[in-house]
């Protein structure tokens, strides 16, 4: 990509979701089910990546839900879910973005869990822009990066070749 470095390759993303589904795991061990709400589109993909592993590592039951917002306007937007959120109740709730920037979406994607009265709710992310507007902190994370408001970070998870670029 023209005027862009690398900050993550393949490998290192997949050490990523490897320790974060560990660390998924280990606080939630207990626990006979998870659900992990990915916000679409990337967000979705790394939290599929994610199930996967978890999956494969563990006994627990993981259920992977997409969530749609208008990231651009989440004010105004309706929130969708892949299942009901009756299903929310008294569960443990991951949320997955690939890059956490202002909080802004992130923030917006939450309250909409809290209309249940869940167990646990917690956030995941590949990046953390440490550049936020809104109080939300990434409880699984991937790797703060400190960036000026100029700067856009991309994650691409093309098969077989997933990389993040600071632009």
């Amino acid at each position: 990509m023209p005027n862009s470095t690398i900050i993550l390759d393949h490998k290192k993303i997949e050490q990523i979701i490897t320790r974060i589904a560990f660390q998924i795991y280990e606080d939630n061990c207990k626990e006979q089910k998870i659900i992990v709400a990915g916000i679409a589109n990337k967000g979705l993909v790394f939290a599929r990546l994610l199930v996967g592993k978890l999956k494969s590592i563990s006994k627990i039951e993981v259920v992977l839900v997409e969530l749609q917002i208008d990231k651009k306007n989440p004010i105004d937007s309706e929130i969708n879910f892949s299942i009901s959120t009756s299903e929310f109740q008294n569960q443990v709730i991951i949320l997955v973005d690939d890059v956490l920037n202002s909080g802004k979406t992130m923030m917006y994607g939450l309250q909409h869990f809290l209309k249940s009265p869940v167990k646990k709710l917690s956030t995941a992310v590949l990046v953390n822009r440490s550049y936020k507007r809104f109080p939300v902190h990434a409880n699984y994370l991937g790797m703060n990066l400190s960036t000026t408001i100029k700067e856009h970070i991309e994650v691409s998870f093309e098969k077989g070749n997933y990389s993040a670029y600071l632009m």
